[in-house]
């Protein structure tokens, strides 16, 4: 939610800075009714990326971690504990500094893989709390 809401705050800085530039340019003759909704059109940036972060939710019972997804139509995907073999934190340089990462679920399903769980506040708290759950199952 922090990128978001500097995002949201460059947005409008951006969009202030080019309406008064726009303004001061008196060999271009742009009308006010153009260039305003030019720069606040800057919006819609952060817009979609919040909206992008609100589509997706995650969720975790006592037997699956349940990860639902998509804007209109909605995608459920439940991912058994019992099934889940590692859990691991990875967070870049930028992520730790603003205390926030990945956490890595390896499972052993069928169609295998790993599962990311992109963009967490405070990740170790929430591995920690999966690997909890994780030793009534095992």
């Amino acid at each position: 939610m922090l990128f978001i809401k500097i995002g949201y705050a460059a947005a409008v800085i951006g969009a202030i800075l080019i309406t008064i530039l726009l303004n001061m340019i008196k060999f271009i003759d742009i009308p006010w009714y153009i260039y305003l909704p030019l720069a606040l059109s800057l919006l819609l940036i952060p817009a979609y990326y919040h909206l992008k972060r609100n589509m997706v939710r995650y969720t975790l019972t006592y037997s699956k971690l349940e990860i639902d997804y998509g804007l209109i139509a909605r995608t459920t995907r439940n991912i058994l504990l019992a099934k889940i073999q590692d859990v691991t934190v990875s967070a870049s340089i930028p992520q730790r500094i603003l205390g926030f990462g990945d956490v890595v679920i390896d499972n052993a399903s069928e169609v295998g893989g790993t599962t990311v769980l992109h963009n967490i506040n405070n990740p170790r708290q929430y591995a920690d709390l999966i690997l909890r759950e994780l030793r009534h199952w095992h």
